[in-house]
């Protein structure tokens, strides 16, 4: 058994709980969420602090990543990563996003027993590739991934990690730190929500059911989440073990403008 407090170890029950749903890849849960920001380092340190996740994998020049720095950290069964380009270019994708959006989620990336079939699978229902399956491997074992597009900028990685025993895949070294606040009680991600435009909620909707086998978990319209100035609408979309789950939603009507057009003016 790995050293490593790796995804495998991680008991998510696997039972499928939403018979609606499809689950032709299926899923095993979430993986890693990837944000590119404008100081990786800096950013590790303020979710170790605030939120008492722990180090446990570095990327960049040492390791081997000649483009990117990265810092892993991790708290129970979630894992989020924070990625700086390096050098700062503007034909660099990571600092276009960062340049465009500021600090922000780029990847939700998600684990899956096999990574091809899962490209495969999404990619003939008319998901847009983003990755085609790559294999990348070190003295640890072996790491495939594939990606898709989603709504934005936002990307959905393939994860297969069952023959990897490293910290967290090829080309990152463990980390370890002698700040270790203890942590927050932070368990899983339990859903990533996606804000859409005017009209766009529903054919998001029908992405996930179309191209991932989710299912409609509830829907909520612009009098279930309302204040007095502002509106939403909402349809939570779930894999069938409900490990993964997905709220879309759009703005509504309302007094002023909705929190989620505004969000999305300024992100």
């Amino acid at each position: 058994m790995s050293k490593y407090k790796n995804i495998q170890n991680f008991n998510y029950g696997l039972e499928k709980i939403f018979p609606e749903a499809d689950d032709f890849l299926p899923l095993l849960g979430t993986d890693y969420v990837e944000f590119y920001v404008g100081n990786a380092k800096q950013a590790a340190h303020y979710y170790k602090t605030a939120f008492g996740f722990q180090n446990l994998a570095y990327a960049g020049l040492e390791t081997g990543m000649k483009d990117r720095t990265s810092y892993v950290l991790v708290q129970d069964k979630i894992r989020i990563v924070f990625t700086t380009p390096m050098p700062n270019k503007e034909s660099d994708p990571i600092f276009d996003h960062i340049k465009k959006h500021g600090d922000g989620v780029k990847v939700v990336a998600l684990w899956v027993d096999d990574a091809t079939k899962s490209w495969e699978e999404t990619t003939k229902r008319g998901a847009k590739s983003y990755m085609k399956p790559t294999k990348e491997s070190d003295e640890h074992g072996e790491v495939i991934r594939s990606g898709i597009h989603t709504y934005g900028d936002t990307v959905h990685v393939f994860v297969e990690r069952k023959n990897y025993k490293g910290p967290f895949m090829p080309k990152y070294v463990a980390l370890e730190s002698g700040h270790n606040p203890a942590d927050v009680g932070l368990r899983y991600i339990d859903h990533m929500v996606g804000n859409v435009g005017w009209g766009e909620m529903n054919i998001w909707a029908k992405f996930y059911a179309e191209t991932m086998g989710f299912a409609n978990l509830i829907t909520f319209d612009d009098k279930d989440i309302s204040t007095q100035y502002t509106a939403l609408m909402s349809k939570v979309m779930t894999n069938g073990n409900g490990r993964v789950k997905f709220p879309i939603n759009e703005p509504a009507e309302g007094k002023k403008k909705s929190q989620i057009e505004e969000y999305l003016d300024f992100y």
